[in-house]
């Protein structure tokens, strides 16, 4: 399958400084989009030709609001917005602790606030503003990136927790916006190969693993889907949505689709 054509389409990665989030936003510029990408550390991230820095924190109501107001009066629409941004995974090591597999009495609380202010609600204050400029239009794609640790247990309570808020947002989000043609969807990736990853790369099996750019190409592939309300409310598979649309990753392999029971 040759790669979606997006020109003309305008999408906004939340949390794309870094990892999949620039990585998500390489992928939809590589399919023609004009994407904003907006992060605390954004205007040093090295982002590829049809991406805009736009500086943000999204724990700023303010700040997001001012985003939004960017974008609306310089392209007049959004088509496409991928909800990256997230919380929590900050001093995993503490006092010489590696503290992210604590039990939640021994978590601090500092890891649940930022998993909800950094990452569910961001993503909730986000798509409202983005409902704002779709739903006139009665077009548009909203993509909450996610996780198995919605379903199963991985990791930690609050992990579990944030990652199921986001889908169940998912689930309703959708249904309020079907009437409007604007679908939602929760990604789950598989092992992306983060900068963070490759850190660690001499203790990982990456052999099915992902590159940041691929979960860009699916956002790309769902957002020229014409049949993409079908999929609306949904968890999606990025791996498995690569061989439905028939693409690859930069690779030019197809990476196997995890299963709940592979996490």
């Amino acid at each position: 399958m040759a790669m979606p054509d997006l020109a003309g389409k305008v999408a906004l990665v939340t949390g794309g400084s870094r990892g999949v989030g620039s990585g998500t936003a390489h992928g939809l510029a590589e399919a023609g989009a004009t994407v904003y990408v907006t992060g605390r550390t954004v205007e040093a991230a090295q982002l590829s030709d049809g991406c805009i820095a736009l500086r943000c924190d999204h724990t700023d109501d303010q700040q997001v609001e001012a985003a939004f107001g960017r974008i609306a009066r310089e392209q007049a629409r959004l088509d496409v917005l991928v909800n990256n941004v997230w919380g929590g995974y900050e001093n995993m090591v503490e006092n010489g602790e590696f503290t992210w597999g604590l039990p939640f009495w021994k978590q601090s609380l500092k890891r649940w606030d930022s998993m909800f202010a950094a990452g569910v609600r961001a993503s909730y204050v986000a798509s409202s503003h983005a409902a704002r400029l779709m739903v006139p239009a009665r077009h548009g794609l909203i993509v909450n990136i996610s996780f198995w640790a919605a379903q199963k247990y991985v990791a930690n309570v609050a992990y579990g927790v944030a990652k199921a808020a986001t889908d169940k947002m998912t689930a309703d989000m959708s249904h309020e916006l079907r009437d409007y043609n604007v679908a939602v969807v929760s990604l789950y990736p598989g092992l992306v190969r983060t900068e963070k990853v490759m850190e660690a790369a001499a203790y990982l099996d990456l052999s099915n693993s992902e590159a940041p750019q691929f979960i860009g190409r699916v956002a790309a592939a769902l957002a020229a889907d014409p049949e993409i309300m079908s999929k609306s409310g949904q968890v999606v598979v990025a791996a498995a949505l690569a061989r439905e649309y028939g693409f690859t990753d930069i690779n030019g392999k197809q990476p196997a689709p995890l299963t709940l029971e592979d996490v």
